[in-house]
């Protein structure tokens, strides 16, 4: 095939966030059935890979980094991907999810398997990752190539980020598309 023609491996991943990001990818429409023809998904949750690949083209972090796992797996992303995007307020700020950063974890654990009204039980805290001391964004954890805002982000800053970086080009988002929220 044709170097001009072949697929970019695309994979998307989600960390500590509400996967909205990922519902308004979907939301591209019309758009996705060009994308089909450009890329390869070869992780995420809309697929069945269990293992993050190698050689990966472009990687969409939705997310911020919570725990333990979240940070390995971007780490292991940043190693086998050639352009990491923040993908969304959660991965570029925090936003949201770090909201927990103002309680003490051992008081918010407490809260949730301890105190509460449905207590999920201390046998969970034993199979579930550790919590990172503070929740922070992917670029505090690996080098992100591209931010792109939004919470999530709308299905036209969508479609231009993922055709720049298919086009290889620079991306030019209008003055409405660079905001945050």
């Amino acid at each position: 095939m044709n170097e001009t023609l072949k697929k970019k491996r695309l994979a998307t991943v989600w960390l500590g966030g509400c996967s909205g990001c990922h519902m308004s990818l979907l939301d591209i429409d019309e758009a996705l059935i060009a994308l089909v023809d450009r890329v390869d998904l070869v992780y995420g949750p809309l697929v069945d890979a269990k293992e993050y690949p190698e050689d990966v083209d472009i990687c969409l972090v939705e997310g911020a980094v919570t725990n333990v796992e979240n940070l390995e797996l971007a780490r292991h992303i940043r190693t086998n991907t050639r352009t990491v995007v923040s993908f969304g307020d959660c991965a570029v700020t925090g936003n949201v999810t770090s909201m927990r950063n103002r309680i003490p974890i051992s008081d918010l654990l407490n809260a949730v398997y301890h105190e509460a009204s449905a207590p999920i039980g201390v046998e969970a805290l034993k199979v579930l990752p550790a919590l990172l001391k503070k929740v922070i964004p992917l670029h505090q954890a690996i080098r992100v190539d591209l931010f792109l805002p939004g919470c999530p982000p709308g299905s036209e800053r969508i479609t231009a980020a993922l055709n720049a970086l298919l086009d290889e080009t620079e991306l030019d988002l209008q003055p409405h598309m660079r905001t945050f929220g």
